[in-house]
């Protein structure tokens, strides 16, 4: 077996892009996902100046933190995203109005996705990692748009960019540049390699 049977893995998330990544990685993992006010914490960031980067990590530290205290013998997986573009924060779009409206300011220039996961054990973190592809999309035609939001209604509001690489959404892009999962929402390499170094996968 790639994983010993303790501790447990628990994943801090409900996104469903980061469940696939660690499945497809093979790891056995419980999904537990943190309530933390986001909205309230990329605000204050924003006011005190902290960087996508720090807040993204401040986010994954949350979301690990509170799950660890309720379950503190288990490895839990804390994860969050944050795209920027000429310094805008963008959120997940609330609907395919919101999408539409985000997709065209991102069309034509490029983005990173400030990707941050942490792991905590107990009342204390084991380990954490920053990483920020950068996108660029292509300048795709209003009819394109229109008929890639019409294939993909149903996902557009759950992920933070409005689009699915892993889908239809790698249409909009003309270069990605950064690994492939951070992308997805979990920079799955460094995150083995760690799990790997604390005695959690076989080396």
């Amino acid at each position: 077996m790639l994983q010993r049977p303790s501790p447990r893995l628990i994943l801090a998330s409900a996104s469903a892009s980061r469940r696939a990544l660690l499945a497809a990685a093979g790891l056995t993992f419980e999904v537990w996902p943190a309530d933390i006010d986001e909205a309230s914490v990329k605000q204050q960031a924003r006011s005190q100046g902290v960087s996508a980067e720090r807040t993204a990590l401040r986010l994954a530290d949350l979301k690990a933190a509170a799950i660890a205290l309720q379950q503190p013998e288990a490895m839990v997986i804390g994860a969050d995203q944050i795209l920027v573009c000429d310094e805008v924060w963008f959120d997940k779009p609330a609907d395919a109005a919101a999408a539409t409206e985000q997709l065209r300011a991102l069309r034509g220039r490029t983005h990173i996705l400030a990707t941050a996961v942490a792991c905590h054990r107990g009342a204390a973190r084991q380990w954490k990692t920053v990483v920020s592809p950068r996108l660029t999309m292509r300048h795709f035609s209003d009819r394109f748009l229109i008929e890639y939001l019409a294939f993909e209604a149903d996902a557009v509001t759950t992920t933070v960019g409005g689009y699915r690489l892993e889908g239809l959404g790698v249409h909009l892009f003309s270069t990605v540049e950064g690994d492939h999962s951070a992308v997805l929402g979990l920079p799955l390499l460094p995150l083995l390699s760690f799990l790997r170094d604390d005695g959690i996968l076989v080396q």
